[in-house]
């Protein structure tokens, strides 16, 4: 049974949105990893080493909010699935949308607290979008998705299965998508500044709305 929320449509808008939000919390904000907690981490770690706690603050907010927002969201799953007015992942993306707006007003001497709400957003998404058709994937990073591209490559050279290479080229399309959501982030930055966070809200609010769209082939189910 098919839904909207994992059509081709919402999972590559929602890349692009996600490869801007990286670029611009990176270029923007400080050079924090609205996405890549792993970054964040690694960051952490060394200025907590090297005694900059001020700097090493920069990098744990966020990843605790990165924490709470996966928590937010799988709550919102669980209590809010079976809400026949919206689906709950249009509830998330709402949500995201409200909080990516409320990022882009926030002045640069606030960045800790944008970051922190760019990366609760990240989260939310990586927990409401995370597979379409039975294959798991990642709309705001890459690694995941760079893994699943090469081993179904790797499977349709062995077994010459050409839905290996289907699977294979949709992964390898997703991390396009997040490339050129990184690009368009890295270049508007230079002259929109904190605004450019709202080229990522309106394209996720777009996402939001096609929600309501009901796919013709199968009825819309509250996974």
């Amino acid at each position: 049974m098919k839904q909207m929320s994992e059509s081709k449509f919402v999972i590559l808008a929602l890349t692009l949105a996600g490869g801007l939000q990286d670029a611009y919390s990176y270029f923007v904000r400080d050079h924090v990893f609205a996405n890549a907690q792993t970054g964040n981490i690694v960051l952490l770690g060394y200025y907590l080493v090297g005694g900059s706690f001020s700097n090493a603050m920069r990098y744990l907010f966020p990843i605790l909010s990165f924490i709470i927002g996966v928590f937010i969201a799988e709550l919102i799953h669980s209590l809010l699935k079976n809400n026949h007015l919206l689906h709950w992942r249009q509830i998330v993306l709402s949500l995201e949308v409200v909080l990516l707006v409320a990022a882009a007003f926030m002045s640069t001497e606030l960045n800790i607290l944008a970051n922190s709400l760019l990366s609760f957003v990240c989260a939310m998404q990586v927990s409401a979008f995370k597979k379409a058709h039975e294959n798991s994937l990642a709309t705001t990073m890459c690694i995941g998705n760079l893994r699943s591209g090469t081993e179904y490559f790797c499977q349709f050279l062995v077994h010459h299965d050409k839905k290996m290479l289907h699977k294979s080229g949709f992964y390898f399309l997703i991390i396009i998508f997040f490339f050129i959501g990184a690009i368009i982030g890295g270049l508007l930055s230079e002259h929109l500044g904190i605004y450019t966070i709202l080229i990522s809200a309106g394209v996720i609010l777009i996402c939001d709305i096609a929600l309501f769209i009901k796919p013709q082939t199968s009825p819309e189910i509250k996974e």
